[in-house]
């Protein structure tokens, strides 16, 4: 027995859940063969055995065709055929599974695997053992799989050879599993093996890279007693065991005695080790010093040391500096790898320079290095982020046209967009999609959609998400209940989220402090404060709570319900659970003394922050701005503005928002375009809450027309804890006199931004937006194209225009006006094609619809047609949602139906 199942769980694996796994991939696996008889099971076999006799027969087509979907028990009779021919049949077994649909997984590999052993072909089985130990060498679940499958063909009396158990050690040094690594050496010792350098090496390192050092030590002592040496490899080990461990003092002992003996002096992984340990806790000033060292004594810095560094300098934001580090590896003609490009592209992608990673990436191809798995993820997700789904599912379709097999995390990036754009029904099409070919979705698969759901209101097929998790052996986490929890509340359903809550506790799943306050938050916002209380009061006796976020959502309502007393009574209550107050807590403070009138002590609550050592932040700040405003002290809240800057506070366009609609609102025009000027040159955008209040004060100043007065007056009982709300409120207020104004006074507020530095485009992108929620679509049309005219193309505006139309179900003058745009050379948003194909086709007008996809293929630059088409066709058709609680029932079904051809 190579290790114990119950050992196994301490790694990661259920496997309780892998064999339920493995035998719904036994049902789907033979199904449609189990329909042939098997005489024809034994022709198909004999053919493909015949073209093996053929020479270059891994090209031949017509046995690319028979294999394509050749289940394992018909590719063991193949083998079987050349059972004498031991080079044969382990070439036609690596081969078989990358053609056969039926061989992509790990787990089908492995069934195969067991019948080329049931018929005595050990040959073959020790060669395929060896090919399927590097084929999972990258994956730990995999090689776990696999470890278990050699347990069970161990009981039936099959025996691993020295080779298998010496690529099986290396590889699980590389993935980072000691104890199993050991469970396996003591296996190869008991059937008979002696070992040589190379394995106890692995041993070591395996244990030593699982941050088992001692245990690593101990083992040595072992090494040395049977007459072998220390050597420079044991002794990085060991280096590396305590870096992991982030006991950098035991790591340089070590380096230190390596630097006085010949016979193991560190070398360039060694440095390379220590300074990654280095960079793992910060201390790069002495990264780079032990790289300079390094230099000294004679080790050129590798790869791996310039990769570290530059992965260092990305996760502190330094994308600058690493950039420059590239640049001085390329110079001192030290290659760089695919990870090295893929660190840096990762970075960019995070920094939202979308653009600039895929130069990256081209400059990567340049240097003769295909990107993998990872960077294409990295690129996907990057995408995804700026909404540009088509390039997404573009770098999809060039995966895999360059044989690169997209992975689960592949899917998951490309669900997440589509959640992020509140398109979830369309990432479970995608995940039918990935199911029906041959990949297992994981927990963070279900959590993407189960979020994504609770966010569009579609509790019901997120529960049925949530329920059906068990088909594929996964249990629901506390990521998954938390987002059940916080959509039920947000539906106002708070008793419900309290039920799952408790079915979480059952499941023995601890909640966290996320879970609590969106349990907490729900049921306040919901009216329900004294049930929250009793809730959070229960619960924190378990939980170690480590932020004030819980208690700052009750402090927050009793902020709203102008309870100040209770407020501080709260605040008290954080202060006894020894939870340190945040800028949060302090804020909410302050907007509760405002809204009970007492300026003088919220303004002195500036200086009590900084004593406790939490200065206030730009939102505090805003708050007070907004609390001085409510009561008329327009002067205060203006010299506040202005002394931000010289605190080292930057405002931002809330802080000012509120005081040029508080200046707009009162007719002081003038003051409120002075904040204007001052927004704009300290680099901060103009936004629709500004544009509205000044066309409002502009139009009243004129009184050109009827009732101009903005509802939402300044006074005391205004709420200034809900900024963001009362934004919202403002704007929807302002609507009235945008149906009613005329188009001059927008054109004379745009020349007055114009003289305040501010951008034009943003501001008609504004003012289209609001004319075509006026209704006012005809000039919100002619606006739009006068505008084009002099190059200008407004994004906003052309997305709203077109969704007008498409509302309005004017397809005629929409396909005019994306015409009109498109020969301009701008391309319409994706969701704007979307909007309109569908729209089209729900109309029967297929031919122009076909066109239209045809337009967004050209103009977007689409090189891969073909391969992009059938996703695209995918995103365009309409959104369902009703049928996905169908499609999810198909999804949880599909192991046990013919899979289809691919």
């Amino acid at each position: 027995m190579l290790i114990h199942l119950t050992k196994l769980t301490k790694h990661g694996l259920r496997p309780h859940g892998l064999h339920s796994l493995y035998n719904l991939v036994s049902v789907s696996l033979l199904c449609s063969y189990n329909l042939k008889s098997p005489e024809t099971i034994n022709d198909t076999a004999c053919q493909v055995s015949a073209l093996l006799h053929k020479p270059n027969w891994q090209q031949n087509d017509i046995l690319k065709s028979l294999v394509s979907h050749m289940p394992p028990h018909v590719a063991s009779q193949v083998i079987l055929l050349h059972g004498e021919n031991t080079e044969l049949g382990v070439r036609f077994f690596k081969w078989v599974c990358k053609q056969s649909t039926y061989c992509y997984d790990v787990n089908s590999r492995i069934h195969l695997l067991n019948l080329v052993v049931s018929c005595s072909l050990y040959g073959v089985a020790h060669k395929a053992i060896i090919e399927l130990i590097k084929q999972c060498s990258d994956s730990k679940d995999d090689i776990l799989k696999l470890i278990v499958a050699l347990d069970g063909l161990s009981k039936d009396g099959f025996k691993l050879n020295y080779p298998c158990y010496s690529c099986l050690l290396m590889s699980l040094a590389k993935l980072d599993l000691g104890f199993v690594a050991y469970a396996v050496f003591v296996k190869l010792v008991a059937d008979g093996f002696v070992l040589s350098a190379i394995d106890y090496r692995s041993v070591i390192n395996a244990l030593c890279k699982s941050g088992l050092v001692r245990a690593g030590e101990m083992f040595l002592c072992r090494v040395l007693k049977h007459g072998f040496c220390l050597d420079t490899h044991i002794c990085t080990s060991l280096v590396l065991g305590h870096c992991r461990g982030n006991d950098l003092k035991e790591a340089f002992k070590v380096f230190d005695v390596m630097s006085k003996e010949d016979s193991y002096r560190p070398n360039s992984v060694t440095f390379t080790t220590l300074i990654h340990g280095l960079c793992e806790v910060g201390r790069l000033d002495e990264a780079f010093s032990l790289k300079d060292e390094m230099c000294e004594k004679g080790w050129q810095p590798s790869t791996r040391t310039y990769t570290v560094l530059i992965k260092a300098l990305c996760d502190i934001s330094l994308t600058d500096k690493a950039l420059s580090l590239f640049d001085e590896m390329v110079v001192k003609r030290c290659k760089p790898n695919a990870h090295s490009y893929t660190v840096l592209i990762d970075r960019l992608c995070r920094e939202g320079k979308i653009d600039e990673a895929n130069g990256m990436c081209g400059k990567m191809l340049q240097d003769g290095h295909f990107p993998g798995v990872v960077t294409y993820n990295v690129l996907i997700n990057g995408y995804c982020k700026q909404g540009r789904i088509i390039a997404a599912f573009e770098l999809l379709a060039l995966m895999e046209k360059r044989t690169c097999k997209p992975n689960i995390r592949t899917y998951n990036e490309l669900m997440e967009g589509l959640c992020r754009m509140n398109k979830s029904y369309k990432a479970v099409h995608l995940l039918k999609r990935v199911v029906d070919g041959g990949l297992f979705p994981d927990e963070i698969t279900y959590n993407i959609l189960v979020d994504g759901f609770c966010r569009e209101g579609q509790l019901d097929i997120a529960l049925k998400i949530f329920n059906s998790m068990s088909i594929f052996g996964l249990v629901p986490d506390g990521f998954t209940f938390t987002s059940i929890i916080d959509g039920l509340c947000k539906l106002g359903k708070p008793e419900l989220a309290t039920g799952f809550f408790g079915l979480m506790v059952k499941k023995g799943i601890s909640p966290d402090e996320a879970t609590i306050t969106a349990l907490a938050d729900g049921h306040c916002k919901n009216g329900k404060t004294g049930e929250a209380l009793m809730i959070f009061e229960r619960m924190v006796q378990n939980t170690d709570l480590k932020t004030p976020h819980v208690l700052n959502s009750f402090l927050d309502v009793l902020c709203k319900d102008n309870k100040l007393k209770e407020e501080y009574a709260m605040f008290g209550k954080i202060l006894k659970f020894g939870l340190v107050p945040s800028v949060v807590t302090y804020t909410i403070l302050v907007d509760g003394l405002f809204r009970a009138g007492n300026i003088a002590l919220a303004m002195s609550m500036i200086e009590v922050m900084k004593l406790a050592g939490c200065p206030p932040n730009v939102h505090t700040y805003t708050v007070i701005i907004n609390g001085l405003c409510q009561w008329g002290r327009f002067k205060e809240a203006e010299m506040l503005l202005f002394k931000m800057f010289d605190l080292g506070v930057s405002p931002n366009h809330i802080t000012y928002s509120i005081l040029v609609r508080a200046h707009a609102s009162t007719g002081r025009l003038d003051h409120a375009f002075k904040i204007v000027s001052f927004m704009v040159a300290n680099g901060c955008q103009l936004n629709s809450n500004v544009y509205s209040a000044l066309l409002a004060g502009l139009v009243s100043s004129n009184k050109a027309s009827g009732v101009l007065s903005i509802s939402t007056s300044f006074h005391s009982d205004a709420s200034s804890s809900q900024l963001e709300h009362d934004d919202d409120d403002y704007e929807h207020s302002s609507k009235n006199f945008l149906r009613e104004m005329d188009v001059e006074h927008a054109f004379r507020l745009r020349d007055r931004i114009e003289s305040c530095g501010g951008s034009t485009t943003d501001f008609y992108n504004f003012l289209v937006v609001e004319l075509c929620r006026a209704g006012r679509i005809v000039e919100a049309d002619r606006v739009t194209k006068d505008i084009m005219k002099s190059g200008v193309f407004p994004a906003k505006a052309i997305t709203s225009i077109i969704g007008c139309y498409c509302k309005e179900r004017k397809y005629d003058d929409c396909l005019e006006f994306m015409n009109l745009i498109l020969e301009s050379g701008f391309v319409p948003s994706f969701e704007s094609h979307c909007t309109v194909i569908q729209g089209l086709q729900s109309e029967g007008r297929n031919k122009q619809a076909k066109n239209l996809v045809s337009d967004l293929f050209r103009y977007n630059g689409i090189e891969e047609k073909a391969a992009v088409l059938p996703y695209i066709e995918f995103l365009l058709t309409g959104d369902e949602l009703g049928k996905s609680i169908d499609l999810l029932n198909l999804i949880d079904q599909v192991h046990y139906r013919q899979r289809p051809v691919i």
